[in-house]
């Protein structure tokens, strides 16, 4: 039987940096789908796992992250407003690209008895490939809805959905094709 995680990747974020406000442009509609897909797995007991970078905040926790992204002066705040983690939302704040480098995921997954990944967020070419890439040497069966996921580019888009769907067999269809099954 598949167990299904459905993780949200790095869409708490303050987009501080020179190609922030080029993200969010198509970040924004891929949070407003992440939001709708999260509302519909999420009764159906599919747990939700935030994965975001700590932005080198060593001594930070999520909450803490969490808040300075929502500020007003932050870019990304109308995301955050979006995917505001709920109290039983899980997550997991990773130091480098992956997911699963150097952090709990795997054994968050393995206690949650997941097999099947949903992965969301931004960005595409970078944090989600990077932990798609990890999570397929983990074993983990994948589905990356296009629509739910955003580059700073549509080209950078493209090549990556297209590098997961030839090289690593992932299903990058939209979000409305996924079935718990």
């Amino acid at each position: 039987m598949k167990r299904h995680a459905l993780l949200i990747i790095d869409m708490i974020n303050a987009l501080d940096f020179a190609q922030g406000a080029k993200l969010l442009a198509s970040a924004r509609p891929a949070a407003q789908r992440i939001a709708r897909l999260k509302a519909r797995l999420k009764p159906r007991g599919v747990p939700v796992i935030y994965v975001n970078d700590n932005y080198g905040q060593w001594r930070s926790d999520f909450r803490q992250v969490v808040a300075q992204c929502a500020q007003d002066a932050s870019l990304g705040a109308p995301l955050v407003r979006l995917l505001h983690p709920e109290d039983d939302d899980f997550f997991v704040l990773k130091p480098e690209r992956s997911g699963f480098h150097d952090t709990p995921l795997p054994l968050l997954l393995d206690r949650l008895g997941a097999d099947t990944l949903i992965l969301t967020g931004i960005a595409l070419d970078v944090c989600v490939l990077a932990t798609a890439t990890d999570a397929g040497m983990h074993g983990y069966r994948l589905f990356v809805p296009s629509d739910c996921v955003a580059s700073e580019t549509p080209g950078r888009k493209q090549a990556s959905l297209k590098l997961l769907r030839d090289s690593l067999h992932v299903d990058t269809r939209a979000s409305r094709a996924l079935t718990l099954r």
